[in-house]
């Protein structure tokens, strides 16, 4: 890594126990930032090592939920840019290249970019299911925060004059690296944290969006985003999608009836 980068930016990261992919993550912006800071909440395996290897400054945190710990890793950042990265997100070279004209020459006009995220499983990327994907992630560190119900965070502009553009390239998200079995325990996690947080709000769930939101995700997935030209890739994708959405609102409606049947009691 060079000993002075020349763009004006940090990479924040949070993770935990992510040996599996924080390398690619780190390699993918080796010589891009000034700074690599990395909120670690408790990595028991080679996360560390890996990240020290890299020259990331780590930052001990317990987690504190998804929104409030990237907020904290982007506080923790000191360069004028934040790029966020997933401890299971890299930046492909085109993205890279994007970055660096983006911030060689800065607009004032812009506050942020927005990455098209696609998701890479058994050897390439999905190029339809999920598509697009665009986050804003590389952004102005004063006039930017996150926000959102956890586990669906998303960073925004404070800035209301600010605009944002998007960049060329891909930021590659293996999410299903383990298998699509592994890829739905973790889904079943989020539709916890979810459904509680909705549940807190006083959402109810119900069965008839139990019953239709799975038809309505694997109909959207195949047919307006076209996962079926992804072969095989894409049906699983699409079929995961909706099993996720499923499992969510069937989350949501167990909370919910075990809140309003408590409160009876």
């Amino acid at each position: 890594m060079p000993d002075a980068p020349l763009l004006p930016l940090s990479v924040s990261i949070v993770c935990c126990n992510n040996e599996r992919t924080i390398g690619r993550t780190l390699e993918s912006v080796d010589g891009l930032a000034r700074e690599v800071v990395a909120l670690d909440s408790g990595s028991t395996d080679g996360t560390l090592e890996i990240l020290r290897a890299h020259g990331a400054r780590i930052v001990e945190q317990e987690w504190l939920g998804y929104v409030k710990q990237k907020q904290r890793a982007l506080e923790e950042c000191t360069q004028d840019w934040v790029l966020h990265l997933d401890s299971d997100e890299s930046v492909d070279p085109g993205l890279r290249g994007a970055i660096e004209m983006a911030l060689g020459a800065p607009d004032p006009a812009v506050g942020g970019y927005e990455c098209n995220r696609r998701v890479w499983y058994a050897g390439g990327y999905l190029k339809h299911a999920w598509q697009p994907e665009w986050r804003l992630r590389l952004v102005r560190r004063n006039i930017a925060r996150w926000t959102g119900t956890d586990p669906h965070d998303y960073l925004e502009l404070t800035e209301p004059n600010s605009r944002t553009e998007r960049l060329g390239g891909h930021m590659r998200h293996d999410s299903i690296d383990e298998g699509i079995g592994v890829f739905l325990a973790k889904q079943a996690g989020h539709a916890r944290t979810s459904a509680a947080a909705q549940v807190a709000k006083g959402r109810r769930g119900s069965v008839p969006r139990l019953v239709l939101s799975p038809v309505g995700e694997f109909a959207k997935q195949v047919i307006s985003r076209g996962a079926w030209r992804d072969g095989w890739r894409g049906w699983v994708a699409a079929s995961a999608s909706s099993v996720a959405v499923a499992m969510k609102h069937a989350a949501i409606l167990e909370a919910s009836r075990a809140k309003r049947d408590g409160a009876g009691g």
